[in-house]
Parts: C-alpha cells; structure tokens; sequence
C-alpha cells in the first residue's frame, strides 16, 4: 500500500463515522442514546420514526462503530459505544452553533415563546447551589435519572410535574433540566411551574454537558 491507497482508504473510514451522523434521525438517537440505554421501541417513539425505520439508521451507525446492542429478554437494548461517541456529538453540535447563524435564532425563537426564560448555566448553577438558594428537578423520564444524573437533584418527570407544584416553597428558585440546552421537557416545565406561581428557570445544559465539564454524575437512587 503507497501513501495515496493508505490515505484514500483512511478518509474513507473517517467518511463513514460523519455519513453516520449525516440524517437528523441518526444524530437524534445518539442524543437519545447519550442519556442512557433504550430499546428500539422506546426509541422510535421518541424520535416519532416506525420501528422498521429506526433499526435501520441504528444498523448504520452500528456499522460505524458508534452504538452497540445486547439482548434483553425479547427486546433488543442499544447504547452508544463509548464516550467518544457522545464527544463526536458535542463537537458537531458545538460547529453547527459556531457557524450556522440559524441555530442560534431558531432557539431563540423557540424558548423565548415557551417559557421566556434565560437559561442558567452550569457555572452560575454551581454558585447557587453553595447558597441553597435553588432546588434542582430533572424533568427526564426516570429511566434516564437512573442512568445519570445531576448530584442533588429530584426526579419528577414531566407528565408528573403537576402533582408537585404545591410542595415546593415559592422562596427558593427552582432550577429544571433535561436531556441539554436543546431538550423541550425543561422549557415546558419551566412554564408549568411559573404558571403555579413559582420562580422557575432552565438549565442551558444537560448531564452530558455536566460530565464534559469535568463534573460529577450521580448514577441511581430516584429522589
């Protein structure tokens, strides 16, 4: 093999890690899949795909090396590889908010119409927290609490949120995150709880976010 077979054959490998993350569906899962294991099922919901059309783009981005499956009982149970897949993701993520302009205005609009809120984060989380001055809800399925989450918050998934409304104190800010900054749950929350009175806000971040600041991730325990 010369120089020019070994680098065509290089980038080539190279070229099927960034076609796997070249469907929106595809880096979808990996978001998904950050959050902890999912069966094929679950994930088709979420993504509002068939289940036909979900295992195939999970077939592609096992072909590339970047999500892996065991079986559990009748289901088949999929994760990604290793965190280096979750840093590929942030890394795109990162790109695409540094170079398209829509990104940024898209989120804007979108939040801005939902809960009106200006994100808090994680270094300023980290400051109130010190104080008390915050309680920390994760609105994410309890599934995903489970298999990572922030040190000291609660869980109260978001179709539960209402039946907590009236336990929390209207002196202390309540803080809700989800899956990260683009994730809906914390944003419907946030105006759930402002609706009932309380000071609510949303965290620009979610547990993998946490972990990629070198923070650390609670595993277990429902609160």
């Amino acid at each position: 093999m010369d120089g020019r077979e070994f680098k065509d054959t290089i980038f080539e490998q190279f070229s099927q890690v960034a076609t796997a993350f070249g469907s929106p569906k595809r880096v979808e899962i990996v978001d998904i899949l950050s959050q902890g294991e999912r069966t094929v099922g679950s994930i088709a919901q979420m993504t509002g795909m068939s289940v036909g059309n979900t295992s195939q783009h999970l077939q592609v981005l096992r072909n590339a090396g970047l999500v892996t499956s065991r079986r559990s009982g009748l289901h088949v149970v999929y994760r990604v590889a290793d965190d280096s897949v979750v840093a590929g993701y942030r890394g795109i993520r990162t790109l695409a908010e540094a170079r398209i302009g829509e990104v940024r205005q898209l989120a804007e609009a979108f939040f801005s119409e939902v809960d009106g809120a200006d994100p808090v984060g994680i270094d300023e989380l980290l400051e109130r927290s010190k104080t008390g001055e915050v309680v920390i809800v994760d609105v994410r399925p309890r599934l995903e609490f489970e298999a990572g989450h922030l040190p000291g918050a609660i869980s109260i998934p978001i179709d539960e949120l209402s039946q907590h409304i009236s336990a929390f104190s209207s002196d202390v800010a309540v803080v809700a995150y989800c899956r990260g900054p683009y994730c809906v749950l914390a944003a419907q929350a946030v105006a759930e709880l402002r609706a009932g009175g309380l000071h609510a806000e949303r965290l620009a971040a979610g547990p993998s976010d946490w972990h990629a600041a070198g923070l650390p991730i609670a595993v277990g325990g429902c609160s």
